[in-house]
């Protein structure tokens, strides 16, 4: 039996590398099924990469079915703080079920450190896994993120959701992407990690000029030229993937690219 410790402390107690994992998470769902296929045994209904992951569903991120995740006999369940409940997490425990739970990553650090450690950790020597348990995928993210920002060239509102509007505010992984790539976003010193300002007062914003750029992601709200835009009208805007900007795994590779030719 080797145990763990997960990004929150917990101990995690494994007698041998996990066969069958449920994740809860989109993000490290992408990230494991890339590099261990097959390894995932179930995943919520948000977990659509990657595209052709065929395994049965346990409900949404947030309000999963802990019995049909332990129905699926995993060695392993995986989960978020930000995106599952506590309560959730511990029925799965009390069942006997081992749960790693990733803290909610606030910079894009802080997340490779976490999938290093999940990767090294309790996921070292599952099929497919590299001797030394880091991927190439992550070898690459961590060479194309952990740099020195670029020079800070637009400030951004960064809307996420919209009835009512929700903003990108304090310590989001979003957030330190977009300034890595040398674009801030104003409320990022927010006391809230989600503001929900009204309208007008991000209309404000603009019309004060402490900001010049709206960055409108396609999820968790799919923002389109015709849906968000209409909102601002002048105000400068670049559509960018949701996934591109909010999902720690292999998606940082093409994100680095993808997003650094849509921004000014």
């Amino acid at each position: 039996m080797t145990t763990f410790t997960d990004d929150l402390g917990a101990d995690v107690p494994l007698p041998d590398p996990p066969r069958r994992v449920v994740s809860l998470v989109p993000a490290l769902t992408e990230a494991v099924e890339y590099t261990t296929p097959g390894l995932i045994v179930g995943a919520t209904d948000y977990c659509t990469h990657p595209p052709d992951l065929d395994v049965p569903r346990v409900g949404g991120s947030k309000y999963p079915t802990a019995g049909a995740a332990a129905e699926l006999r995993p060695d392993l369940v995986l989960a978020n703080a930000e995106e599952n409940r506590p309560q959730d997490v511990q029925a799965l425990r009390d069942a006997g079920i081992p749960v790693w739970v990733m803290e909610a990553p606030g910079t894009v650090p802080a997340a490779l450190a976490s999938l290093r450690a999940l990767l090294t950790g309790p996921l070292a020597g599952c099929a497919g896994t590299p001797a030394d348990g880091v991927p190439a995928w992550l070898a690459e993210a961590e060479r194309l993120w952990l740099t020195e920002p670029r020079p800070v060239r637009a400030r951004a509102v960064v809307p996420v959701w919209r009835k009512p509007w929700v903003v990108l505010g304090r310590d989001t992984f979003g957030g330190d992407v977009l300034r890595r790539l040398g674009v801030d976003h104003v409320y990022t010193g927010a006391d809230e990690r989600y503001p929900r300002p009204k309208l007008d007062q991000l209309r404000q914003r603009f019309a004060d000029g402490e900001a010049d750029l709206l960055v409108l992601p396609d999820e968790p709200w799919e923002f389109t030229d015709g849906d968000g835009p209409d909102a601002f009208p002048g105000v400068p805007y670049v559509l960018v993937s949701g996934r591109y900007l909010t999902w720690y795994g292999p998606s940082l590779v093409a994100a680095h690219g993808e997003l650094s030719a849509v921004l000014p």
